[in-house]
């Protein structure tokens, strides 16, 4: 689904100042939240989509818990959960330069600096990254194209988002099921025409899907994602959620999809 950028409407809460915008001549600063967030992105490079707010509001947060988000990119899903959560603190890992320097400065501008952390570092490598492996929620929008298939982006930071170049889906199942407490919750986004990849390899990882939902860019349309949530040694027992449509008839956003990117 193509990127988005959230509705400029104020919802009584602090907005992004736009003279304290800290982008580069071939950078952008995209909101979200009614413009309480704002995400800095290459004009050029890759830049988030929707599947990023669908994972952010996804995951369920239940209190004051240490998250992980593997692949952050330049920070949406990060910093999201902690607008959306204040009491959470969130650790993002990127192995692209760009990107971790993009979501600091981000961190920066929602004043985020003592609860969002990102590090650069490969999720392959994560015991070395992140000692500590006692977090209660892993979130992940991982590369979905195997390296050999569709077509690969002559740009960098596309290729690697989008292409498993520098780590395949089962990396980071490895990664998060590493870095989870026993009971912890994995929530991930992935295209539908893979879910039974993603499936078969949260339960190879211990994590055993607890709720799923596919989402439906309209009513009448076959499913473009998967949203799944599993639990790390929890039991066989998985629970379908009503369906996502994006879009009504009209080509607008439903009541649900508008709700996610502004409040």
């Amino acid at each position: 689904m193509n990127g988005t950028r959230g509705s400029e409407r104020g919802n009584g809460r602090r907005r992004i100042d736009p003279i304290r915008r800290s982008c580069g001549p071939k950078e952008t600063l995209d909101t979200l939240l009614g413009g309480q967030l704002g995400v800095i992105q290459a004009r050029n490079g890759y830049r988030f989509s929707l599947d990023a707010v669908l994972l952010a509001c996804f995951a369920k947060v239940k209190g004051k818990e240490k998250i992980v988000d593997l692949g952050s990119g330049n920070g949406p899903v990060a910093l999201l959960l902690a607008a959306r959560h204040p009491s959470v603190k969130v650790v993002g890992v990127e192995i692209q330069h760009e990107m971790v320097e993009r979501a600091r400065r981000a961190i920066g501008l929602s004043h985020f600096e003592d609860r969002v952390e990102i590090v650069q570092g490969d999720v392959r490598k994560v015991r070395a990254l992140l000692r500590d492996p006692c977090y209660a929620l892993v979130v992940c929008n991982p590369p979905y194209r195997p390296q050999q298939t569709g077509r690969v982006n002559p740009n960098s930071e596309k290729r690697i988002a989008r292409h498993e170049v520098l780590g395949e889906l089962n990396d980071f199942l490895r990664a998060g099921a590493y870095l989870l407490r026993n009971g912890g919750a994995m929530a991930l986004v992935y295209p539908a025409w893979r879910a039974v990849d993603l499936i078969e390899g949260m339960r190879r990882q211990d994590i055993e899907p607890k709720r799923m939902r596919f989402v439906h860019s309209f009513e009448d349309a076959p499913a473009s994602l998967i949203l799944v949530e599993g639990s790390k040694g929890g039991g066989k027992e998985t629970e379908v959620l009503a369906p996502l449509i994006v879009y009504t008839k009209d080509r607008n956003y439903t009541p649900e999809l508008r709700a996610m990117l502004t409040s």
